[in-house]
Parts: structure tokens; C-alpha cells; sequence
């Protein structure tokens, strides 16, 4: 049931991510360009993925997912992030932050599972190569990424139900750049404790779990590759470092919240710009340099520009 009527606070204020404002001028040209950077770099992967066939394969077809959400995903928050940068009050309302907590869970536990996903894919496609195209066949990927969405979708359902099952009537200042779960619930006016333990349970426990089975994927596919001729496994090992280097990146985030008290630490800042600025950024620079096939696709699509540029002149 939702308190409504005992909820009196309309507004949040946020801490934003510095006193200083000459700083947040600098802050604000930096991440404008990395925002920038994001939706280029992630839709151009996705419009490579669409276009060329040669890269309609399960991995890409999840890389595209990825490569969606983290525009979503950081589209929840810098946006927001870079406007309070340019104000020296920054206040967001009731509704719209229980809207960012909702959408930032929805993206950032999707993306969780869709990292397991990929993980599993790279297993099959390592461990049994031939029958690989039975395992992820087009059928299994479109129903492996319905799950993932409605996982996340009930995730995100949940958490923000134990939010809304509080009263807020009192603080209103929260201690980061944008509103989270964790951050918001302390500012309720009643004992948030066993609301705090289920959110380690819903949250802590699925990145914690998660990242226990990627990193065993990993180490039996590892033991699978000192089989594999040389350059076969170069291959196979360019495309797992680059997924555990995004998976580290990324769990590591939700790890290191989730799993402790709700309390703001320096590092708390930190870390969640890793996770909604920098981790979306190196995504498509980790997945496009160490990539032969999808830097072929994108020089395939920057000629098929050029040669259309040149029927058009």
C-alpha cells in the first residue's frame, strides 16, 4: 500500500557533484561531449548491426541490445546531470524522481541479465561449436531477450514499490547527482531497515550471483580455448576480454552499492559516474577496437555513405 497522504515532501535537492561551480562549468563541457559520444557510438553500433547481415548472429544481436540500453540508461541521468550543472540550485520533483529510480533499475538490471546472456552465448558458442546454431537459435534469442526485459521490468516494479511503501515528511536532500533507490529510502520518515535488507536481496544478490556464474562461464570457456589452434583462440579470447572487461565494469558498480549499508561515501559519486557516463562510453570503444568483424561492418557502411554521397553529387 502506498502512503500517499503521509508524503508532505513535492521535491528532492540534489548534492550534484561538487560545491564548486567554476568546476561544474568544466564538468558540465566534459560530459556534454561524452553524452555526445554515448549516443553516437552505441546507435552507430546498432544501426551496423541492422544493416549489415553479416553480423545477424546471437552475439550481435545482444550486443545491439546492449548497446540500446546504455543509451536509455544514461539517458536517465545526464540529461538531468548536465542541466544541474549549469544551475546552482538543482531540485527535481517527487514524481519525477521516483520516474528516474524506476527507468535506472529497469535499464541497469535488463542489462545485467543481457550481460549473463552473453555470457551463456559465448559458452555455447566456445564449448559447443557444433551445436551452437541449435542452441541459440533465433527463436531462443527472442524469447532469452523477452525474459530479460520483463526481469528487468519486475525488478525495477519492485524496488520501486518498496520506495513508494514509505513516507517522506521530513529531509529532502540527497546526496548524489541523481536519485537512487537506496539514497531516497533513507530519507523517509520511518524505520527503513527491513526495506534496506530486501533491496541488498533484490539488488545486491542478483549482481552478486550473476557475476559468480560469468566468472565461472568464463574460466570453463578459458579451459576450453587451450584446445583451440592459435588463431581461433585469439579470437575467441579478444571477444571474452572484452565482455569480462564490461561485465568488471559494470557489476562491480552494482556490487559495491547494493551490497552495503545505505550511507553516502566519497567514493559513491565516483562510482556512479562509472556507471552512467564512462561504462556506456567504453562499451562501444571496447566492442568496436578489439572487433574485427564489426570494424569491417562499420567501413562497409562509412563506403556505402561514400559511394551513395557520390550518386547524389
Amino acid at each position: 500500500m502506498v502512503l500517499e497522504n503521509d508524503t508532505t515532501v513535492k521535491t528532492f535537492v540534489l548534492a550534484g557533484l561538487t560545491p564548486s561551480h567554476n568546476v561544474e562549468l568544466l564538468l558540465f563541457a566534459i560530459f556534454i561531449v561524452i553524452y555526445a559520444s554515448i549516443l553516437v557510438g552505441n546507435i552507430l553500433i546498432v544501426v551496423t548491426i541492422i544493416y549489415d547481415h553479416n553480423l545477424h548472429t546471437p552475439m550481435y544481436f545482444f550486443l545491439s541490445n546492449l548497446s540500446f540500453i546504455d543509451v536509455c540508461h544514461s539517458s536517465v541521468v545526464m540529461p538531468k546531470m548536465l542541466a544541474d550543472l549549469l544551475t546552482e540550485t538543482k531540485t527535481i520533483s517527487f514524481e519525477e524522481c521516483i520516474a528516474q529510480m524506476f527507468f535506472l533499475h529497469l535499464f541497469a538490471c535488463t542489462e545485467v541479465f543481457l550481460l549473463t546472456i552473453m555470457a551463456y552465448d559465448r559458452y555455447a558458442a566456445i564449448c559447443n561449436p557444433l551445436r551452437y546454431t541449435t542452441i541459440m537459435s533465433r527463436q531462443v534469442c527472442i524469447n532469452l531477450a523477452v525474459v530479460m526485459w520483463l526481469s528487468g521490468l519486475l525488478h525495477s516494479i519492485a524496488l520501486t514499490a518498496l520506495t513508494l511503501n514509505v513516507p517522506y515528511c521530513g529531509p529532502n536532500a540527497v546526496d548524489n547527482f541523481f536519485c537512487d533507490v537506496p539514497l531516497v529510502l533513507k530519507l523517509a520518515c520511518t524505520d527503513t531497515y527491513v526495506f534496506e535488507i530486501l533491496i541488498i536481496a533484490i539488488s545486491g544478490v542478483i549482481s552478486t550471483a550473476s557475476f559468480i556464474v560469468l566468472v565461472v562461464s568464463y574460466v570453463v570457456i578459458l579451459i576450453s580455448l587451450r584446445k583451440r589452434f592459435t588463431e581461433g583462440r585469439r579470437k575467441a579470447l579478444s571477444t571474452c576480454a572484452a565482455h569480462l572487461t564490461v561485465v568488471t565494469l559494470f557489476l562491480g558498480h552494482c556490487i559495491f552499492i547494493y551490497l552495503k549499508p545505505a550511507k553516502s561515501m566519497a567514493a559513491d559519486k565516483v562510482v556512479s559516474v562509472f556507471f552512467t557516463a564512462v561504462t556506456p562510453l567504453l562499451n562501444p570503444i571496447i566492442y568496436t577496437l578489439r572487433n574485427e568483424d564489426m570494424i569491417n561492418a562499420l567501413n562497409k557502411l562509412r563506403g556505402r555513405q561514400v559511394a551513395s554521397g557520390g550518386k547524389e553529387s
